[in-house]
């Protein structure tokens, strides 16, 4: 697992204002900042792909280089993944894309709720590097769900799971229920709340991004 805030950088000033009750209020700058918050996390997974080299031609010779050995799926959960989404698609621009319709359905009991999926569009993922964005992880189980109904378009090469904000149960839950998938974190929290909400958390990243539903 790689924590981003166990070292100090300007993710932390990003992850600061995604906080901020009143600096939530700008739409456009909480979408931003959780876009930043993608492009931070998608270079520190840059570094441990694999690479192979090639050259290049420059108007004054020829360079040594190297480019993505394997293809990159980015895969998201709608609508809260799709600022985040986009701050890996800026650093893996030709990567191609999946999309899930995930959510949280009716609550089986006060303790349990149900994980609804109702659309899943994806490419071929055999021997691909698939990478699995969601700005925020709670319990995982959307996530264990989604990954499972990936699978049915090819096993890739390698799985990374990428978010902004997780709690310690979520985190415990994908370690042993997905130890095949390498965890990329901005921040971990101190809990889930009664309602398995992340506290402090930072909201609902879909209504703070796009509007109430």
């Amino acid at each position: 697992m790689f924590l981003l805030s166990q070292t100090p950088s300007v993710a932390d000033h990003f992850i600061s204002e995604l906080r901020h009750v009143d600096i939530q209020k700008d739409r456009m700058r909480f979408r931003r900042n959780i876009e930043r918050m993608g492009e931070l996390l998608a270079y520190e997974i840059s570094k441990t792909l694999a690479y192979r080299t090639h050259q290049v031609e420059s108007p004054l010779g020829m360079a040594d280089s190297r480019e993505l050995l394997q293809p990159i799926v980015l895969a998201t959960i709608l609508r809260a993944g799709l600022p985040f989404h986009q701050g890996f698609l800026n650093m893996f621009d030709n990567a191609d894309n999946a999309f899930i319709g995930a959510y949280r359905g009716h609550n089986i009991d006060d303790d349990d709720f149900q994980v609804e999926m109702d659309y899943i569009s994806s490419p071929d993922l055999t021997g691909k590097t698939l990478i699995i964005v969601d700005s925020m992880i709670a319990t995982g189980r959307s996530l264990e769900q989604v990954y499972h109904a990936l699978l049915r378009f090819g096993i890739p090469a390698q799985t990374h799971i990428a978010t902004v904000i997780a709690s310690p149960e979520g985190v415990d839950f994908i370690r042993t229920r997905l130890p095949q998938c390498r965890l990329w974190i901005g921040a971990v929290d101190e809990k889930l709340n009664e309602q398995f909400y992340i506290v402090p958390g930072l909201g609902d990243a879909g209504d703070l991004s796009f509007g109430c539903k």
